[in-house]
């Protein structure tokens, strides 16, 4: 027990120089489009994530269960599992700072466990109050939903029973066992799985890629929408920059969201209204300012969007001297909203799907 929290008191010391003397990288500029209007299906949107961004998927899909028909959770944990037990007490930046801390030790490496921290049961009764208060939407359209996760036996960033104990918070709340799948038996590190592209498979390091001879993207898919055509060979529509700050509201900075992001729109797409759409969620690190476009064009998501009639999303944040790492906020820091409905990054990213909805015309 010394040596936990010993462990957890080095987190927290890092936690904080790293939120005090941390800069923010400047993101490049660069030419980019209005996110077209192309009459999409929104009623069938799935979303994924990987690490902040598998939490993100999770917030989101709670929010707008009415939209969401699926989630896939990599190397993430159940919804709600940072907020400290004195959310909402303590003023300014204090509450998000504690739920930080039990984020990383409760809900990356589990070493709160003891505590009770991470409880599927207790989380699941959180989520159904706030379901029941209306900050998101009922639960019973959760129960509907298909569910992918995944953990790597080689992930050292979060522990395999987070993600497991995220198995278990969608069965406490009614998900049947038929629509949950964890995939926990590949030696993959803290990262996004491929067949074909990326760093070794157990590596963790950027931009959080690996080939570990298996398509995560097509599995996951195929989990939540059933069977697809086969992919393309190579991707042949159009990855599209587009500006965010429409969708931030009036508090850009605020929302924590990169100026640019992207949108994979398959011809087949530009061409007939109706294609539904996957939200993909970069990982802490993972974004475009730091990696590129590797994930973006990497993961493989394009190859299937191409053949199944998919847009694929792929919004962005951005680092900042409270989000270093460029990390999609599951633990406050854009405010004591954030896993509602009302959170500045699920508010933007819902109103990405409004445009996306709308007709070319306008009408």
């Amino acid at each position: 027990m010394t040596n936990l929290i010993r462990v957890a008191a080095r987190n927290l010391l890092f936690l904080a120089v790293m939120l005090t003397v941390a800069g923010c990288r400047e993101a490049p500029r660069e030419t980019t489009a209005a996110l077209p209007a192309l009459g999409a299906n929104i009623n069938e949107t799935t979303v994924s994530g990987i690490s902040s961004g598998a939490y993100m998927a999770g917030q989101f899909q709670m929010a707008h269960a009415k939209r969401v028909i699926g989630a896939a959770i990599i190397a993430g944990g159940p919804y709600g599992c940072s907020e400290s037990i004195f959310a909402n007490t303590i003023p300014g930046a204090g509450t998000a700072f504690l739920n930080l801390s039990k984020a990383v030790n409760g809900c990356m490496l589990n070493l709160l466990e003891s505590w009770g921290v991470a409880d599927p049961t207790e989380l699941a009764k959180k989520a159904e109050a706030r379901a029941d208060k209306g900050e998101i939407d009922p639960i019973g359209d959760v129960r509907r939903d298909r569910i992918y996760l995944f953990t790597g036996t080689s992930d050292r960033t979060v522990a395999p029973s987070i993600v497991k104990h995220a198995a278990e918070f969608y069965a406490k709340l009614g998900v049947p066992s038929a629509n949950i799948e964890l995939v926990s038996n590949l030696p993959a590190g803290h990262a996004f799985v491929t067949d074909d592209k990326g760093n070794a498979c157990e590596i963790s390091a950027e931009p959080y890629v690996v080939d570990c001879n298996y398509d995560q993207a097509g599995a996951l898919l195929k989990q939540m929408y059933g069977s697809l055509q086969p992919r393309a060979e190579t991707p042949t529509g159009d990855f599209i920059n587009f500006d965010q700050r429409p969708f931030a509201g009036s508090d850009m900075s605020g929302s924590g969201l990169a100026e640019t992001g992207v949108v994979y729109v398959p011809k087949a797409c530009r061409e007939t209204s109706g294609c539904r759409v996957h939200v993909a969620f970069h990982g802490c690190a993972q974004n475009r300012e730091t990696v590129g476009d590797a994930f973006i064009k990497e993961s493989g998501f394009a190859r299937w969007a191409d053949t199944n009639r998919l847009i694929v999303l792929f919004p962005q944040v951005a680092a900042s001297p409270i989000n270093p790492q460029g990390c999609w906020d599951w633990w406050g820091y854009t405010g004591p909203q954030y896993l509602t409905r009302d959170a500045p990054q699920i508010a933007a990213v819902n109103r990405m799907l409004d445009g996306l909805q709308a007709s070319a015309g306008g009408a």
